[in-house]
């Protein structure tokens, strides 16, 4: 007795879903690496900062860091070769900067001087390398402002005033009674710097307790009080 066939559709390759995978393997890639970088660091005058690499590449089997974006020898701060043990330091060394072991650059009690980008070459044992860049901004903290108001009594809707905040910092608000100043537009204007704060003319709801504030990424601080009178 002859066996019963065997229906068409069974040991058929699905070909839909070949298609799909086929596709899928066409159109996909393995994500690249990350970018070689440097960690970008804001700090106070004479704190010690550790420059680290981001995205450093395994196998690596040294590195080179240098200051600013050239990358020749006038440059040279400091290198490490693990695979031959060799440390050598450069033209930038000043004897504050300290390479360790993890590839990042460590700068004993930094200065005004140290700012700047820095740059380092990670060479892998494959005879490549990679390049990345970070930016170190030192700062000194902000000193306290001085407030100066051309008058603090006036008459209203008579007079005007100008207030100055004196200052180097990078940044200035103001304050008005402790609180932010909501600028009046039709009335009140500041500089281009904000560091100049007019007022014209003076109306009663004026009167009060001007402060500036001033900061820089690493600090920030008050100006003494300017009290203005308005009389009506």
């Amino acid at each position: 007795m002859a066996s019963p066939p065997i229906p068409a559709h069974r040991g058929r390759v699905p070909w839909q879903g070949l298609l799909l995978a086929v596709s899928l393997l066409i159109f996909w890639s393995p994500p690249a690496s990350a970018q070689l970088s440097v960690q970008s660091i804001n700090t106070a005058e004479g704190k010690t900062v550790v420059l680290r690499m981001l995205n450093r590449p395994p196998r690596t089997a040294g590195f080179v860091w240098y200051k600013g974006l050239k990358t020749d020898y006038r440059h040279f701060i400091v290198s490490v070769a693990w695979h031959i043990r060799r440390y050598r330091t450069g033209p930038e060394y000043n004897g504050r900067q300290v390479a360790n072991l993890e590839g990042s650059l460590i700068i004993n009690k930094v200065d005004l001087s140290d700012s700047g980008i820095y740059t380092v070459i990670a060479y892998l044992h494959d005879s490549n390398k990679e390049i990345g860049f970070g930016h170190l901004n030192v700062y000194q903290p902000v000193r306290m402002p001085t407030l100066l108001a051309t008058n603090t009594e006036v008459t209203e809707q008579k007079d005007s005033v100008v207030m100055t905040c004196y200052t180097d910092a990078l940044s200035t608000h103001w304050l008005f009674n402790a609180e932010h100043l909501t600028l009046r537009h039709d009335r009140m204007k500041l500089s281009d710097d904000h560091k100049t704060l007019t007022i014209d003319p003076v109306r009663r709801e004026d009167s009060g307790n001007y402060q500036c504030k001033v900061s820089n990424p690493i600090s920030s601080i008050e100006s003494a009080p300017v009290e203005l009178d308005v009389n009506y």
